[in-house]
């Protein structure tokens, strides 16, 4: 008999594997909660699933389900899911030169271009662990999500309050999970900082999807603003053919 390939033995799994199954079960139990309450606003099941198969960036389906419920038009629904949906643009960018897929594979790595995935292989220190972390943690959470969906769509009103099973604290947990190693100085502990606090500040003010743009805006701008162009120019450039 044939042993099992490497990546179903989880001895031989990498620490980016790793962190995007953990990161794909915890996004995915939250896809309950989606399924249940678009039920409740209204929707069918299968429009449900269509929401979690071809949207699939969960702060846009619940800004849309979130409008629906509230007795807004389905135009005023995709807005306010567009605007959220915008940084995955900026995402998608910095992914594409990270992971470099090619054919077929740009497609579906604009599809699984989102929260989890891009901060997994952000979060990793070599190329080859930023590509396994992308591609474990997009495949993950889209596979899982789903599945969830289906069943809080079905059970629907069963499940009662999706947010008393702390579904929702699941996911935030996953994201201080991946936050927390990246701030061991000052400079990304204040960026964090900055940022929530706007982020805090603009949520009742703006529409749903703006808070979080004015956050990366925040930061794009510290980055720019805050960078040294002496040591730019003082950095000499790489030899040919590998390390110096």
């Amino acid at each position: 008999m044939n042993p099992r390939p490497r990546t179903l033995r989880p001895a031989t799994w990498t620490p980016a594997i790793r962190m995007g199954l953990s990161i794909a079960v915890a996004t995915g139990l939250y896809g309950i909660s989606f399924g249940a309450l678009a039920v409740a606003a209204g929707l069918t099941v299968w429009q449900a699933m269509a929401l979690s198969l071809l949207m699939f960036t969960g702060g846009s389906q619940f800004a849309f389900i979130g409008v629906i419920a509230g007795g807004g038009a389905g135009s005023a629904a995709l807005g306010a899911a567009a605007l959220l949906g915008v940084r995955n643009a900026v995402y998608g960018m910095q992914m594409n030169a990270m992971v470099a897929p090619t054919g077929w594979r740009k497609a579906v790595a604009a599809q699984l271009t989102i929260d989890e995935s891009a901060a997994t292989a952000a979060g990793q220190t070599t190329p080859d662990e930023q590509r396994r972390g992308f591609w474990t943690a997009g495949i993950g959470v889209f596979v899982l999500w789903n599945l969830f969906t289906l069943l809080g769509a079905v059970l629907g009103d069963a499940l009662g309050d999706p947010r008393r099973w702390g579904l929702d604290g699941a996911a935030v947990a996953a994201f201080l999970g991946l936050l927390w190693p990246r701030l061991q100085q000052r400079e990304p502990v204040a960026l964090a900082v900055v940022c929530g606090v706007a982020t805090a500040l603009a949520v009742p003010v703006l529409p749903p999807g703006l808070p979080i743009l004015l956050a990366a805006v925040l930061g794009a701008a510290w980055g720019w603003w805050g960078r040294d162009p002496d040591a730019d120019a003082a950095t000499p450039p790489a030899r040919e053919g590998g390390a110096a």
